[in-house]
């Protein structure tokens, strides 16, 4: 009861590991209600920018970062050397793929390992990471359990799925539904009484395993989903039907439908990860779940479609791949962010520059990539870029991009994502994927 009046009372310190594009909104949204937040971080970059009330991520404004900072609710350091005088830990690090498209839990288990150095009795650790069932229990307890310490009546465990859109601004921290879990009821009731502090809608579920699953699930549901949009597609465009006016259509339905678009391949921490997460697990229980197979193939395939796409295009113009010139519009995975992790366009960009091509990209948001040591520096979006290159790819289409324009200026458009359905003017340099 102590701890949980400490926790209503707001009186609870709370440090979060990871100032990524989960870690930040998190530590801003539980400082923002009152609490007193310090985010860690490796990168001293970040750390500094947060400290200086600064932001690093492009829908998140300096003044919401100086205010929490000036009030004394939110500081940034680099080092673990004092977490036991944190209440409450909660570790926001990334969990990507081997080489080898296997789960790496290397950052997670350098979180746990610092944790259990500096556990003390009293605290409440929470596990955000994007994972695969099982990890909570089987990897991060055994490890704070080393301690001496007893789950549930010394410290208490948890995983709380992130649920971060970047970019949304209907959807925030705050308003998005929270699942939270715990090894033990009273670490579920802890942990529930804490993010309700702080989040309008939080939902406990009975187990870390079925949120850990109910994470990996929801993003395997677009995944799939997508794949199936992105088939039809290929084979709308042999029959010479309009694939978004079939979505739209069947989108008229007001039951039993949940519309989603295709285009170049999938992108970002969430989409491309997660499912591969789940079949890694399944393989565990000699499973192999064919469909969540299949999906990532047809998904993966979509950079190589777009390719040869562009060929075609080009031939139709009397010009080879390896002899033109092409623009590729936004490199960032979704629009108006300036996250490439696993984008489409790094994937054909290096396609295209392997087959001898000359790419030049544009990104507000991007300032420059580097594929296979090759440095791409966003060049300056004006009429003569656009007069000068062979074919205009779209690939993330940027609010701020101006379509007509765009189609106005270029030879030819290739628009991997309908970012051109309400351009009137010169529709026949425009073709579809």
């Amino acid at each position: 009861m102590y701890l949980r009046n400490k926790i209503e009372k707001k009186k609870v310190s709370v440090a979060v590991l990871g100032m990524g594009y989960v870690g930040l909104p998190l530590a801003l949204i539980i400082s923002k209600s009152g609490f007193k937040v310090i985010g860690i971080d490796v990168d001293d970059t970040k750390v500094g920018h947060i400290n200086h009330g600064k932001s690093y991520i492009e829908y998140i404004k300096d003044e919401e970062i100086r205010g929490l900072t000036e009030s004394g609710l939110l500081g940034a350091q680099a080092h673990c050397n004092n977490l036991e005088q944190f209440d409450v830990i909660i570790i926001c690090v990334p969990t990507p793929l081997t080489k080898n498209k296997e789960p790496d839990l290397s950052h997670i288990i350098s979180a746990v390992d610092v944790v259990s150095q500096h556990l003390r009795k009293g605290q409440i650790i929470i596990l955000e990471s994007t994972t695969f069932p099982g990890t909570t229990e089987e990897v991060v307890l055994p490890k704070l359990a080393r301690s001496g310490m007893e789950v549930g009546k010394d410290f208490y465990l948890g995983f709380s799925p992130e649920r971060v859109d970047p970019g949304n601004h209907q959807y925030t921290t705050r308003n998005t539904p929270k699942i939270v879990s715990g090894m033990t009821e009273k670490c579920s009731e802890l942990i529930y009484a804490f993010y309700s502090q702080f989040i309008e809608n939080v939902y406990k579920v009975s187990s870390t395993k079925t949120a850990e699953m109910a994470k990996l699930y929801e993003n395997t549901f677009r995944h799939v989903n997508i794949a199936l949009v992105n088939q039809l597609s290929l084979l709308c465009h042999k029959l010479g039907i309009d694939t978004n006016e079939v979505i739209k259509a069947a989108s008229t339905k007001p039951f039993g439908f949940m519309p989603f678009y295709h285009g170049p391949g999938v992108g970002g921490h969430c989409i491309p990860v997660d499912p591969l997460y789940l079949l890694w697990k399944a393989k565990e229980y000699d499973m192999f779940l064919s469909l969540i197979e299949t999906a990532e193939e047809v998904n993966c395939a979509m950079p190589q479609i777009v390719i040869e796409r562009i060929t075609d295009i080009l031939n139709g113009h009397g010009k080879a791949l390896s002899h033109s010139t092409l623009l590729v519009l936004g490199v960032a995975y979704k629009k108006n962010i300036s996250d490439v992790r696993e984008s489409p366009a790094l994937k054909i960009i290096k396609e295209l520059q392997d087959k001898g091509c000359k790419v030049l990209f544009n990104d507000p948001y991007v300032k420059e990539i580097d594929i296979d040591d090759h440095k791409y520096v966003s060049q300056e979006l004006d009429a003569d870029l656009l007069k000068n290159c062979d074919c205009t790819v779209i690939i993330t289409p940027h609010d701020s991009y101006d379509f007509d324009w765009i189609v106005k200026h270029s030879k030819v458009v290739f628009d991997t994502r309908n970012a051109t359905e309400k351009v009137t003017t010169n529709p026949e340099k425009i073709i579809k994927l």
